[in-house]
């Protein structure tokens, strides 16, 4: 049985069922028969390899850490926890065998077979990933809901108003008894000067001070 297991082809198979079973579980909410599947094909792969003398006791526990860290990925945020798993499983089997270029070339034709059908899931059959959603951000701010970007405050082009404080260059100004966020188009303002607006890119209002400097803001705000 142990020589069997060993057999290039068989190992082969059972690395392909492997990722195949941990694909398939990409696209499941949920740890299901897919992945224990898998799980038990490498179990299998490592058995054999131990008791023929290839795989050691440290490169088992490698194995096992890989198992816990993939399993961690379902709790925890970011992908890497599972990436890592990945990485020590896909480093455990490579030291496994006990031929080097042959267990590099069944880990590729693995690894090239679990892409073949993980495109198949998503271009034919158009499953999409569900295992990472929690991940990824898929809600959109959309009008509809309410959410709107910074207004455009064209309105206010070519406006007068007063600098309620000093423009460093940014600062608060009024027009028309509202008091908006503004910013001179260089220099500095003096509070309660006269200021025009001269240009509007979305929220950032552009003001300039007018001739007339000396208006003031009259004790109820107005001007």
């Amino acid at each position: 049985m142990i020589e069997f297991i060993t057999n290039p082809f068989v190992v082969t198979l059972l690395l392909t069922i492997a990722g195949i079973g941990i694909v398939f579980e990409l696209f499941s909410p949920h740890f299901g028969l897919p992945g224990l599947i898998g799980i038990g094909a490498l179990i299998i792969f490592f058995y054999g390899h131990f008791q023929a003398g290839f795989a050691g006791v440290g490169v088992i526990f490698l194995f096992a850490v890989g198992l816990i860290l993939i399993f961690l990925e379902f709790f925890l945020p970011g992908a890497i926890s599972g990436t890592l798993g990945v990485a020590a499983i896909i480093t455990s089997i490579f030291l496994a065998g006990g031929n080097a270029v042959q267990m590099a070339i069944s880990i590729c034709i693995a690894v090239l077979l679990s892409i073949v059908f993980f495109m198949i899931m998503v271009k034919v059959f158009g499953k999409k990933l569900r295992l990472f959603n929690r991940m990824v951000l898929f809600e959109s701010a959309r009008k509809e809901d309410g959410y709107v970007s910074n207004v455009n405050r064209v309105d206010l082009m070519g406006k007068e108003g007063i600098a309620l404080t000093m423009l460093r260059p940014a600062g608060t100004a009024i027009f028309n008894k509202e008091r908006v966020d503004v910013v001179s188009e260089g220099g500095f303002i003096q509070k309660n000067a006269k200021i025009t607006v001269i240009k509007v890119e979305g929220a950032r209002i552009v003001v300039r001070e007018s001739e007339n400097r000396k208006d003031e803001l009259g004790g109820n705000g107005e001007w």
